[in-house]
């Protein structure tokens, strides 16, 4: 229940995928506590009665999603909107039909603008083979504006040591964190977005901050700066939190007035909070899987020059490319310029 004086607007379950909105088209969070590795980077586990290559059914606490031998995603297309992968534990392998690639995790975000047609694999190496490889990440669907949609693929990686994380104690002593993907807070800017996307315009107010509040801790979270701009807030984890006088139960997203400042309180135990925020784009919106335009003639093109053009064709030996295990995180673009955090 929400009272009248209380910023919360709507209070919902979270659901698989989570429930979003506009600019965000759809939130994904993935948990998965991988086993050792083995020589192949594939799970030292038993795979019998898994349906490999749609395994999310989640035995034992972990999914190998569309791998055979290595869990994650194999190449796939998408168009007409951005991915942003934000891991907060644990390693991905990334490669791209434009000829990008990367190895990066442990706080690191990866923002891909799928713009005219990109097609990318994901794949989740278990790099340790004498102990177990969690897994947590999130992947966020933004999408893009009309006159965007054609833009060229872009890459970018927002690298763990370049991404601010926001600090701050209450009278009781508390801490509460909050780690700075998109959008400003107070001093803490963090990298800059690809150039054609939605949030890499001032006016948009495209916010995405990761809140971490100790057991029983108390935040404000500072109004938004546009007056068009829509917020939720997704409890995922830990304990009940009271968000501006209402309780919201973990597993449960709350839909915030976001002109107003909302104090935020951790219940019980640690407490871990995602926002998105943004304005509305407010275009029509036809999806068929990985396809987001604005109209069912734009999703038959995209399916029309997928299987004509391959967007651009898969230049990777496998359709999900892993990387030698003793790589480390970097970087190469498609320019062939390669980066190190």
């Amino acid at each position: 229940m929400t009272s009248v004086d209380s910023p919360v607007m709507q209070v919902f379950p979270l659901g698989s995928p989570w429930q979003t909105i506009d600019p965000f088209l759809f939130v994904a969070h993935h948990v998965d506590a991988y086993p050792a590795g083995n020589s192949e980077l594939g799970p030292d586990a038993p795979l019998t009665g898994r349906p490999i290559g749609q395994d999310f059914g989640n035995p034992e606490g972990w999914n190998m999603y569309h791998g055979t031998t290595v869990p994650g995603f194999p190449q796939h297309p998408h168009r007409g909107f951005e991915t942003v992968t934000f891991v907060r534990e644990g390693i991905i392998d990334h490669s791209d039909s434009v000829g990008a690639t990367a190895r990066f995790g442990e706080g690191d975000t990866q923002w891909l603008t799928a713009g005219n047609g990109v097609v990318h694999s994901e794949m989740f190496p278990l790099l340790h083979r004498d102990r177990p490889n969690p897994l947590e990440l999130f992947q966020i669907w933004l999408n893009l504006p009309r006159e965007s949609k054609t833009a060229d693929p872009h890459f970018t990686m927002l690298w763990s040591e370049a991404t601010p994380t926001v600090a701050s104690t209450d009278a009781s002593g508390r801490a509460t964190h909050v780690r700075v993907l998109a959008g400003a807070l107070g001093d803490a800017v963090p990298p800059s977005p690809p150039p054609a996307s939605w949030a890499s315009r001032p006016d948009a107010d495209v916010a995405i901050w990761n809140i971490d509040l100790e057991a029983g801790a108390e935040w404000t979270l500072p109004p938004a700066a546009g007056s068009e701009t829509r917020r939720v807030l997704y409890v995922y984890n830990g304990s009940t939190a009271d968000i501006g006088g209402t309780r919201v139960e973990a597993g449960h997203g709350a839909l915030v007035d976001a002109s107003a400042p909302v104090v935020l309180r951790g219940g019980g135990e640690a407490t871990q909070i995602l926002m998105l925020q943004g304005r509305p784009i407010g275009e029509p919106v036809v999806s068929y899987g990985p396809f987001v335009l604005n109209d069912e003639a734009g999703v038959r093109k995209a399916f029309d020059d997928y299987r004509r053009t391959g967007f651009g064709g898969w230049p990777w030996n496998s359709d999900g490319p892993v990387h030698p295990a003793d790589s480390g995180r970097f970087a190469r673009y498609p320019d062939g310029k390669l980066e190190t955090p």
